[in-house]
């Protein structure tokens, strides 16, 4: 079926994608036990996004689901029409689920001259009809406020630390935060492995340079353990791969990086694979194509994640209660 009926058949749930991961579109379906709605999506010859649905989503709660991935100006242009064409459509409400939130690393000015462009997406999407935004580990949590209305912030965390768990003996390891700022996430990663050392990478960034950091020392105790590096993202991963060597070089025993999102622009899988981690595990919120992967790479599902936060907020349920309280 293409839909859900809530049981006193006053609402129907219907879950439409773009064309940027089509495989964990199909995940999220398969996790909601619907099959996608009919879309004709193409480009016109001078690379204009055209976008029908095949059948009508009248009344419907929608869902649209879009990966902003490379090259992502053209999946956040096509996933801004496929709302519209939704609120054209007379779809009652709207959800973009976007697991990446493009442009999130531009939450802030940090100069004079600068856009803030987290807000700016949040406001395109408000303009275009969403009526209600849904993502996986934002780049800076304030980025909620943006949006005038409601977001769901969802936390990758309970899928990488289920899965670390099964990797390290929990008795000698380590988190490390990649710099002072994600300490607070680092803290929590050492209460869910059992309250274990936490330590932090002080490095500096020229923000002139983008893509560009310094690891420079660790700050408290690694020596002998099993690192957890963790962060948001890793693009280029030349801040991760340095960040690696740093705990290495502190006497850490070996170190595993777990992040949300696997952007892997080039040249991060070399970077990665040459880095001395163990291993390296993020999450499919992008795809990843054969030429971005590398041996020491596993990428973990989030479409039940999705599946059951789109299924939660039909049901006008508790998307919190995904997370034990935490998100």
């Amino acid at each position: 079926m293409t839909g859900i009926t809530s049981a006193d058949g006053a609402k129907r749930l219907v879950l439409v994608s773009g064309r940027a991961h089509p495989e964990l579109a199909e995940d999220v379906a398969r996790g909601l036990d619907v099959e996608l709605v009919p879309t004709t999506a193409y480009d016109f010859a001078n690379g204009e996004i055209y976008v029908r649905y095949g059948e009508s989503v009248r009344g419907a709660d929608a869902f649209v689901l879009q990966s902003h991935t490379a090259p992502i100006n053209e999946w956040i242009m096509e996933q801004l029409i496929m709302v519209d064409a939704l609120k054209r459509a007379s779809a009652k409400t709207i959800t973009v689920v976007q697991p990446f939130y493009g442009y999130s690393r531009q939450d802030k000015k940090h100069r004079g001259r600068e856009p803030i462009s987290a807000r700016l997406m949040a406001d395109l999407f408000k303009t275009a009809g969403a009526d209600r935004l849904m993502s996986v580990d934002l780049h800076a949590a304030q980025t909620q406020g943006f949006f005038d209305g409601p977001v769901d912030h969802l936390w990758a965390m309970p899928l990488l630390v289920d899965y670390v768990r099964t990797r390290v003996d929990q008795s000698n390891v380590a988190v490390v935060s990649p710099d002072a700022g994600r300490i607070r996430v680092a803290e929590q990663w050492a209460e869910k492995l059992g309250g274990c050392p936490l330590a932090f990478i002080h490095k500096t960034r020229d923000v002139t340079k983008p893509n560009r950091a310094v690891a420079n020392r660790v700050v408290g105790d690694v020596e002998g353990r099993t690192a957890i590096l963790t962060d948001d993202l890793i693009d280029t991963g030349g801040t991760i791969s340095e960040a690696v060597r740093v705990v290495l070089a502190a006497g850490a025993k070996d170190v595993i990086v777990a992040a949300t999102h696997g952007v892997l622009s080039h040249p991060a899988a070399r970077r990665l694979s040459e880095s001395g981690a163990r291993e390296v595990i993020v999450t499919d919120t992008l795809p990843i194509s054969e030429d971005r992967q590398f041996d020491k790479l596993t990428v973990l599902s989030i479409a039940p994640l999705l599946a059951r936060a789109i299924r939660e907020v039909f049901d006008d349920g508790s998307v919190t209660s995904l997370f034990d309280g935490a998100a």
